[in-house]
């Protein structure tokens, strides 16, 4: 198996939540002309502009992610396009085309080019009524209730398999709700959790479209971003596993989660009216073990509720007073 390092990276999906930061955070650690930052159509914040170069590709359309791996000489590929579990409900056929079919793109182009590995973010999704809800184990049943979650067991076991057959270093993490100071999220079940810090902020109130109750895997993006990176930088003879770490953080119901916020914002209010992402939530994990993760690869979090909670009031408040929030 090859040990070559990361040379140019390639992000897909870098307008979107996870994709923008970790887009600044690789750009961080290499040189900021080495991060290639693509996306479909949204138009890219100026911070991403001026940082790096920037492309627009349609993963679904192989052609146009060879022209860039190309023109850019990529070697490493951060595969973060997707179609979340909420937009995905309403439009299957748009999440298994680019979730899947985008993927197997991805996977042919970096198989051809001989490209150094390729990052592939699975989620909690993968799990369903069947799998254990309390400290959901590594390897259990994965028998998921929506099109996303279906996608994204198809995207490990395709990953796994072409690790297995064709030596492509493929390696990924099974992301927990992922809760941003930066970005809103963009159409998934566990927004609340980011939606909810912004609108007490903006209006002291917030209608949430889960149970008080519900309860839910939780990471902060600055550990999301690390796990992210360390991942991809640990020799491969350290890991068993490669396409479907379990990951977390924390675990905390939306109660508690206004408990903490009302710590800060004493006049926050929050009524909650369950929609259809209610029967998605009760489908998925309250807590995670992600103990391979830990013994093979040394991960572990910085930060607890309290502590996101303290550092999201602080930096949304800034930016509500400066009128860019």
């Amino acid at each position: 198996m090859s040990k070559k390092e990361m040379k140019r990276i390639l992000v897909t999906g870098a307008v979107g939540q996870i994709g923008s930061e970790l887009t600044i955070a690789l750009r961080e650690k290499y040189n900021n002309d080495d991060v290639l930052a693509t996306g479909r159509k949204t138009k890219p914040s100026e911070t991403l502009l001026n940082s790096g170069p920037f492309e627009f590709i349609d993963i679904v359309n192989k052609k146009s992610i060879e022209k860039v791996v190309k023109d850019y000489d990529v070697d490493t590929i951060y595969n973060m396009a997707a179609i979340l579990s909420a937009v995905g409900e309403k439009n299957p056929e748009l999440c298994w085309n680019v979730n899947i079919n985008g993927l197997y793109n991805i996977f042919d182009i970096a198989l051809e080019y001989d490209m150094t590995r390729v990052f592939v973010p699975s989620s909690i999704a993968v799990f369903g009524p069947e799998s254990p809800k309390e400290n959901t184990p590594q390897e259990t049943i994965l028998k998921p209730k929506t099109m996303y979650g279906v996608s994204k067991v198809t995207g490990e076991l395709l990953g796994d398999y072409y690790f297995k057959r064709f030596n492509l270093d493929v390696r990924g993490l099974r992301y927990p709700g992922i809760i941003s100071s930066e970005t809103l999220p963009g159409g998934g079940t566990t927004d609340y959790a980011v939606e909810i810090f912004y609108e007490a902020i903006k209006n002291k109130k917030y209608s949430c479209f889960v149970k008080e109750s519900t309860i839910l895997p939780m990471m902060y993006m600055p550990d999301c971003l690390k796990a992210s990176i360390d991942l991809m930088n640990v020799d491969i003879s350290k890991l068993k596993h490669h396409c479907d770490f379990n990951l977390t953080a924390m675990s905390f119901s939306v109660g508690e989660l206004v408990s903490e916020i009302k710590k800060y914002i004493s006049e926050f209010d929050c009524e909650y009216k369950p929609d259809f992402r209610q029967d998605i939530a009760d489908s998925w994990p309250r807590s995670i073990d992600d103990t391979a993760a830990r013994k093979e690869w040394g991960w572990g979090p910085d930060y607890d509720l309290s502590a996101v909670t303290k550092d999201m009031i602080k930096k949304l408040r800034i930016r509500f007073e400066e009128g860019n929030l």
